[in-house]
Parts: C-alpha cells; sequence; structure tokens
C-alpha cells in the first residue's frame, strides 16, 4: 500500500491551495484518513481527519478555513485550504489507516509529504 501527497507548492498569504492524497495498493477499505503538518522545529501535528462515513474533525487553528474530504471510489483523500497563512508553512502528510484484502486489521499508513509555503 502506498500514498502519494500531491498539490504543495508556493502561495500568497490569503491564497489557496488543494492537496490530494491518492492510495494504491492492496486496499479491501480505507478507515480513517488524516492529515498532518510539520513546521521547521516543531512537532507533527493533526490538522484534519474524515472517517470513512464522512465525519470530520480540525483544531481551531484551521477549523473554518481547511476542509477534508473523500473520494472513496478513487481512494483518495483532499485537504482544501484557503485564506492561507504564513503560519501554515509545513511540510503536509497524509495517514490513513487501510484494511487490506485478507487481512483482520488495519494498518497506518503514511504519505511522502509535500511542502506547502506561504509568503507574507
Amino acid at each position: 500500500v502506498q500514498l502519494q501527497a500531491s498539490g504543495g507548492g508556493l502561495v500568497q498569504a490569503g491564497g489557496s491551495l488543494r492537496l490530494s492524497c491518492a492510495a494504491s495498493g492492496n486496499i479491501f477499505s480505507i478507515n480513517y484518513m488524516g492529515w498532518y503538518r510539520q513546521a521547521p522545529g516543531k512537532q507533527r501535528e493533526l490538522i484534519a481527519a474524515i472517517t470513512s462515513g464522512g465525519r470530520t474533525n480540525y483544531p481551531d487553528s484551521v477549523r473554518g478555513r481547511f476542509t477534508v474530504s473523500r473520494d472513496n471510489a478513487k481512494k483518495t483523500g483532499y485537504l482544501e485550504m484557503n485564506r492561507l497563512k504564513p503560519e501554515d508553512t509545513a511540510v503536509y502528510y497524509c495517514n490513513a489507516d487501510v484494511l487490506r484484502y485478507g487481512s483482520l486489521n488495519p494498518v497506518s499508513y503514511w504519505g511522502q509529504g509535500t511542502l506547502v509555503t506561504v509568503s507574507s
């Protein structure tokens, strides 16, 4: 199973970006999907999560600006980021709990990270 994150880049403050996380491989179902970020010198933090049923969760720092979604048929998750701020600059990672065919328990996988830089 692989998670491929994409969509990062350089954007001015107030702008928008859309990140994607495509899962591939031996996948029966994807339960939880989450987006994390890690800024230089800081710990990785959870910024958005979505369950298989579509329930979402955000910390206060991004609520109202970021929207997480998923397309189960495409095995892809998305993070729409609006009104970006310089403090949103970080490497963004996707994470998914994947149930593989023939397995009884889900396994957590991480994407490789995509850099988002917000200029002031």
